[in-house]
């Protein structure tokens, strides 16, 4: 029973509105004690759980870095750059992006973009500025395209990674087949190439429906 001791320290601590983490890290502690652990010992337990949960973090280095972008005028200059483009429009911009993703993410970069990294800063901006080219002002067409930027990101994503051999669904099936005496190539696991090349072509003709559709909205 004493070893549950750490759970007074966080009710104390939390109730106190004391600092979260000393709270925490002291409750950790004491329950180390508690259980018998060496000063050395609770340190040691410290770090390894850094170590083998130190990738969780990383997000929360990319989102300050991505701020102070934004804050010296990173979504202005993707407006800017996308501007000066001759024929750039919001299909053809969003079918390239779709097109890029899909590649990486067949080739297992899936963390090479995403929603916090690009598509809000960057993407999003850009198709924007491409709709002011194409004469969008109004705030419900702009509301779609942004919705349509995230869309893209995720069908990208979603049928890209899965063209991946490595991807964990695959590997299970592969070593589950093993287990019961079923060799099998991957290769004939994976349905995934034509299911991403029907996703590319009918999320792409949206995308170009909806260039259609911003023009017929320009002439009127």
């Amino acid at each position: 029973m004493i070893v549950l001791i750490g759970i007074l320290f966080l009710v104390a601590g939390f109730a106190l509105r004391l600092n979260p983490l000393p709270v925490i890290a002291i409750a950790a502690a004491a329950t180390g004690l508690a259980a018998g652990m060496t000063p050395l010992a609770i340190l040691g337990s410290f770090g390894h759980a850094f170590n083998e949960n130190r990738y969780v973090s990383v997000i929360y280095v990319v989102l300050p870095v991505i701020g102070l972008l934004e804050r010296y005028g990173l979504q202005q200059r993707a407006r800017a750059l996308i501007a000066s483009l001759h024929g750039a429009t919001v299909g053809r911009l969003l079918m390239a992006y779709l097109l890029f993703r899909q590649l990486t993410a067949a080739v297992g970069l899936i963390s090479i973009a995403g929603h916090a990294q690009t598509v809000r800063p960057l993407l999003a901006p850009m198709a924007e500025g491409a709709a002011e080219k194409q004469g969008v002002i109004e705030p419900e067409p702009r509301a779609r395209i942004r919705a349509l930027a995230a869309a893209t990101d995720n069908v990208g994503v979603f049928f890209g990674e899965d063209i991946f051999l490595a991807i964990g669904s695959i590997l299970l099936m592969k070593g589950f087949l093993e287990h019961y005496g079923i060799l099998i190539d991957p290769l004939t696991l994976s349905w995934a190439i034509p299911s991403a090349v029907c996703a590319f072509l009918l999320h792409g003709a949206r995308l170009m429906l909806l260039d259609r559709r911003l023009a017929r909205g320009r002439r009127r």
